[in-house]
C-alpha cells in the first residue's frame, strides 16, 4: 500500500480576511448592542472623529458601505443625536456629518473595550509583529484602492 499524503493548500488570503472581517463585526456587534448601535454604525462614528465633517459620500466610502446605506445609517445616527447635518460653507447644496458630544462620549464608553479586542486579536504576536501585521495591511488596502 502506496503512503501518499495529499497536501492541501492553505486558504487564500482573501478567505482568511474575510474570516478574520466577519469575527472581529460578530464581537463589535456585541461590544456595542448594549448602546443600541450596530458595528457599521460605530465605524462610522469612528471615521467622523478621526475626519469630522464629511460629506454622505466620502463617509460612505470611509466607512465601506454603499451611498444608499450611509443615507440610513446617518439618519438613524441623526435621530439618536450622535450626529448632526449642516450645511458646507463652501458648497451649500452639501450637508455635512458632525459628530455631536454624545457621538464622543459613546466613542469613550467603547473605547476601552474595542481596545481590548483588538490586543485580543493580536495577543500571540511581538510588538514589532503587530507593526508589521498593521503595515501589511495598510499596503494591502492601498493596492487595492
Amino acid at each position: 500500500m502506496l503512503d501518499t499524503q495529499v497536501t492541501k493548500a492553505p486558504p487564500s488570503l482573501l478567505y482568511m480576511v474575510k474570516q478574520v472581517e466577519l469575527v472581529v463585526r460578530s464581537h463589535l456587534d456585541e461590544l456595542v448592542r448594549p448602546s443600541g448601535i450596530t458595528a457599521l454604525q460605530y465605524t462610522a462614528l469612528t471615521v467622523l472623529e478621526r475626519h469630522d465633517g464629511l460629506s454622505a459620500a466620502q463617509l460612505a466610502r470611509d466607512s465601506f458601505v454603499t451611498a444608499q446605506s450611509i443615507a440610513d445609517l446617518v439618519r438613524s445616527l441623526e435621530t439618536r443625536g450622535l450626529v448632526r447635518r449642516e450645511r458646507n460653507p463652501r458648497n451649500r447644496r452639501e450637508l455635512l456629518i458632525l459628530l455631536t458630544e454624545e457621538g464622543r462620549a459613546l466613542l469613550a464608553q467603547h473605547a476601552g473595550p474595542v481596545r481590548e479586542l483588538e490586543e485580543r486579536m493580536v495577543r500571540d504576536l511581538t510588538a514589532h509583529q503587530t507593526e508589521q501585521f498593521r503595515q501589511a495591511l495598510t499596503r494591502a488596502w492601498h493596492a487595492l484602492s
